[in-house]
């Protein structure tokens, strides 16, 4: 008996196929806030969707993220075990020690290093955008193919020292990494024998010509003794490359075009002298509330009964699900306190398995919308917003393209030293 993503799909679309509104109205007419639904096999799935339960069971240690934990025997993507060993499928000292590991390589000086280079790659995406227009209908673009997407993934080969010249293969295989319905069945297993390859080879050039990125920093790093087994750095290197790479195109596309359909909201945006004014954390933080890339947080499995409010008990073992767009849009601290818009969210989790990569997350957020909108001051949607075509599902709510026109460009402001 196993339970794979493609069955949660099938049994959860029809409740979690929508957009994020739609999503919290329906779980949070539920009692308690849970809903409950069994797949073909009569394996439970349970979607909890209350921000005070959210938050409180991201955090609880009674449910696993270690699959072992799952009586239904949940396989997920099915990914090969070299990709296995990651921190999303760790509990406890395990996740700790992995955890310790590679944040001594995942550092604050590392993320603000980047800040330079992320504002030269936006800007070389805006510059471009004029080389792209008409290749759908006359004046107009796809941002997320142009700009939403490009940019994550020299992020991320930035970050991990990705040559230039692998970056077109991985943005490749992340093509289909996101959109696996959109391939033939064995573009899957090809994408992963690929990804598999291309990190062995570049962990394997690291070694011999260490370099000022984060693999270099992974395979160097140490905790006493201890270090990064072979599995655990190619597992890591995966996780970074697909998490970070995924919810990036995903917020910076869905919150452009939220942008781009108000406009006293991207004249807010323009307004800011810079992506990193106190305003600009602001925004992004209240898009990372609304926008959030994942309808639910990553499966976990009760070690043991779990009781919530109404008399409701998850029995140990079975697959729960925690809607992240639900619990942001019921945010009572927040709005019984008078914080600023988006305070408390838990796009990123909450807890021990708190998104690592959350601070750089949030800088190419800044930095993607800021000069989007500054440099393009008359950027318009090309189609209704209704009109818009979204991926949704169980996992995830993102755009499949935002046409748009960019009107004119105005030119990068001097960067220092560049």
């Amino acid at each position: 008996m196993t339970v794979k993503d493609a069955d949660i799909a099938r049994a959860l679309n029809p409740v979690l196929g929508a957009d994020h509104e739609a999503v919290a109205a329906r779980l949070h007419a539920e009692p308690g806030g849970v809903h409950c639904t069994q797949l073909a096999g009569g394996e439970r799935i349970w979607v909890v969707s209350r921000y005070d339960d959210v938050r409180n069971l991201l955090a609880d240690p009674r449910l696993a993220l270690n699959k072992k934990a799952s009586l239904a025997g949940y396989e997920g993507f099915g990914l090969p075990p070299a990709l296995e060993a990651n921190l999303l499928n760790l509990d406890g000292e395990d996740h700790a020690r992995l955890r310790r590991l590679v944040s001594s390589a995942f550092t604050t000086r590392r993320v603000e290093g980047l800040r330079e280079r992320i504002q030269a790659r936006a800007d070389a995406l805006v510059d471009g955008l004029t080389d792209v227009l008409g290749t759908t209908d006359p004046g107009a673009a796809d941002l997320v193919a142009a700009y939403a997407a490009p940019l994550p993934i020299a992020v991320i080969c930035d970050l991990l020292g990705v040559p230039e010249e692998q970056g077109a293969t991985l943005r490749g295989y992340t093509q289909v990494l996101l959109a696996p319905g959109e391939y033939p069945p064995t573009a899957m297993a090809g994408t992963l024998r690929g990804i598999i390859g291309l990190l062995v080879g570049l962990l394997a050039a690291k070694r011999d010509a260490p370099a000022d990125d984060l693999l270099s920093a992974m395979i160097a790093a140490r905790d006493g003794a201890d270090r990064l087994s072979e599995e655990e750095l190619l597992s890591l290197a995966f996780l970074i490359l697909f998490a970070g790479y995924e919810n990036s195109v995903h917020v910076i596309s869905a919150a452009a075009a939220r942008l781009l359909a108000d406009p006293a909201a991207a004249d807010a945006v323009r307004a800011e002298p810079d992506p990193h004014t106190p305003g600009m954390t602001a925004l992004v933080e209240e898009v990372l509330r609304r926008d959030q890339p994942g309808t639910t947080a990553i499966r976990r499995f009760p070690t043991q009964d779990v009781a919530l409010d109404e008399g409701v008990v998850i029995p140990a073992g079975d697959t729960v699900l925690l809607s992240v767009s639900s619990a942001n849009r019921d945010l009572p601290v927040a709005a019984d306190s008078g914080a600023a818009p988006g305070t408390g969210h838990v796009t990123f989790g909450h807890g021990v398995h708190y998104c690592l990569g959350a601070p750089l997350a949030r800088l190419e957020v800044r930095i993607a919308l800021w000069t989007l909108l500054n440099r393009l001051p008359e950027l318009s949607l090309a189609a209704a917003p209704e009109a818009l075509v979204w991926r949704s599902g169980h996992r995830q709510r993102a755009l499949a393209a935002l046409p748009v026109r960019a009107g004119k460009v105005l030119p990068a402001l001097p960067r220092i030293g560049g």
